[in-house]
């Protein structure tokens, strides 16, 4: 199994990585790890704007509320 390349520096991996709310694993699984590593929101966003967003904003591009 691959890893995003950008996970030593990525933000949300680094706060999230050791929680054990089941949405963040989830999304650490998919995007991190996992198939969606190429759909990944935060990759694009900073991409697109040469900063790295939020360290709240979800791979999937929504922040966290009470999810993780």
């Amino acid at each position: 199994m691959s890893e995003c390349e950008l996970l030593i520096k990525c933000g949300f991996f680094k706060k999230y990585q050791s929680t054990k709310e089941l949405a963040c694993k989830g999304f650490i699984s998919r995007y991190c790890k996992g198939t969606d590593m190429d759909n990944c929101k935060r990759k694009a966003y900073r991409k697109e704007h040469g900063v790295a967003p939020s360290d709240d904003m979800m791979p999937d591009g929504h922040m966290i509320g009470r999810v993780c």
